[in-house]
């Protein structure tokens, strides 16, 4: 091959490198902007509309009931689209999910209230929040993937990060709708305005199209999983590496607990419980979406220099630490001081969620990873986020005492630090992979690893 012919192709693979990038951000942020104007809709207004109780709380367990039922589903998802994606490629899976999550949310803004037909509206919610879920749950296994198998060595923390990067841009973005549309509508919001938030997500699915359907597949699946694909990954997932799945998902699922804390139990806590107002408590979670989209970044670049493990490591300390001062800086009952609860929170979330892309990958194999990514995460999300604003909403009502979430959200941290110390530096899967290739070396004489591995040093 010529040096201009190798030019040519390096540059080719950075283009595309760069286009999946911003696709997988563009994609990954317009399907959590879905999933969070359903949270954030489920604590402000779907208690009364759809689960009208005498007891308030009741009607509040009920609406976080169903914002929990979409992480259940997310695991069912990552296990359909990771079996396709696994077998028939990553940019496919990567547009189905897009148009099911927008089709779905599309239709939660149109559904009656309990007033209007019973019964019939919280099961229509429940059954549209499950679509929602396997939608999200496919979603974030491919773009991950995606990202990673077309970056360059030294940068795979930092695109992989692009899926992670979305999330904190769609926080900015559905809470700017919510308080847009709450100034526009006034008391009207919480009969119908909010209801244009759903219905609205249907642009921004067209632009998640037109970005997507310009990816190139991964380079990776196209040279070697798709000539030998597993026949059931899920199968190979939970036969080979049933240890590694669970001690992963307890890592990436974790933080989500201090994420979902701030960005939707306090919207429920600060009202009730402390008094600020609905449109300041929505500030105070934008606020912190804004702070975790540089920060994200720069821990991944950090995590490229440094390594996975020590970034990893100082997020779960800090989490630990920062989840202790969160309620007694919110109680305080100054706004100023409960924004900083929140972004010392999110912030050191961040670090944990910079790296959580890079070290799934780094212990899934390519034949299996989108199916092993995804469960690791989705699993974890229940775990996380599912479950955090029902645990604090319980914490809270049986002991009147705020300071017992921090605990719960400290002693969470704890327990995914132990299972990242148990996670090997080097895969099994990766030690075998680097062996077979190194002993095919002189047969194939072009030097081509086709194993897909992420280098798992420092991680």
């Amino acid at each position: 091959m010529s040096l201009s012919h190798a030019n040519d192709d390096a540059r080719t693979r950075a283009r595309d490198a760069r286009r999946v990038v911003l696709a997988t951000f563009i994609g990954t942020t317009l399907e959590w902007y879905d999933f969070f104007v359903y949270a954030l809709c489920a604590v402000l207004v779907f208690g009364p509309l759809y689960f009208p109780t005498g007891d308030p709380v009741v009607g509040q367990l009920g609406a976080m009931a169903t914002f929990t039922v979409g992480f259940v589903a997310r695991p069912l998802g990552g296990v359909i689209a990771g079996h396709f994606g696994d077998r028939i490629g990553r940019k496919r899976m990567l547009v189905v999910t897009l148009v099911v999550m927008g089709i779905s949310t599309v239709c939660v803004g149109l559904v009656p209230t309990y007033a209007q037909i019973g019964v019939w509206a919280p099961a229509l919610l429940v059954v549209l929040r499950i679509v929602q879920g396997l939608a999200m749950g496919g979603e974030w296994g491919g773009a991950v993937s995606m990202a990673i198998e077309h970056a360059p060595p030294n940068r795979r923390a930092l695109y992989a990060s692009a899926p992670a990067v979305g999330p904190a841009f769609a926080l900015v973005l559905s809470n700017l709708v919510l308080i847009g549309l709450e100034a526009a509508t006034g008391d009207a919001f919480t009969v119908w305005g909010w209801r244009i938030a759903f219905i609205s997500s249907v642009v921004l699915i067209v632009i998640g199209l037109v970005a997507r359907r310009k990816l190139s597949e991964s380079p990776l699946f196209e040279a070697s999983v798709a000539q030998e694909p597993e026949a059931v990954p899920v199968l190979e997932v939970l036969r080979s590496h049933g240890g590694t799945l669970l001690k992963t998902l307890v890592v990436a699922g974790v933080p989500g607990i201090s994420t979902y804390i701030v960005q939707t139990y306090s919207l429920t806590y600060g009202t009730s419980a402390v008094g600020y107002s609905r449109s300041s408590l929505l500030w105070i979670a934008m606020t912190c979406g804004v702070v975790a989209i540089p920060a994200v970044i720069y821990f991944a670049r950090l995590a490229d220099r440094f390594g996975l493990r020590p970034v990893l490591v100082t997020g779960a300390v800090m989490q630990g630490l920062t989840a202790l001062l969160l309620f007694p800086l919110f109680d305080s009952g100054n706004l100023m001081l409960a924004t900083l609860g929140g972004v010392l929170v999110v912030t050191s979330s961040c670090l944990s969620f910079s790296c959580i892309p890079a070290l799934l990958t780094e212990n899934f194999p390519p034949k299996i990873r989108y199916t092993g990514i995804s469960l690791a995460y989705q699993l974890g999300s229940i775990v996380g986020g599912g479950l955090a604003p029902i645990i604090a909403t319980a914490i809270f009502t049986e002991s009147g005492k705020s300071w017992l979430i921090g605990t719960y959200m400290a002693a969470a941290n704890v327990v995914a630090l132990g299972c990242l110390m148990l996670l090997r530096k080097r895969p099994a899967w990766q030690v075998k992979a680097e062996e077979k290739t190194a002993s095919a070396a002189p047969a194939q004489g072009d030097g081509r690893n086709l194993v897909g591995d992420v280098p798992a040093a420092g991680a």
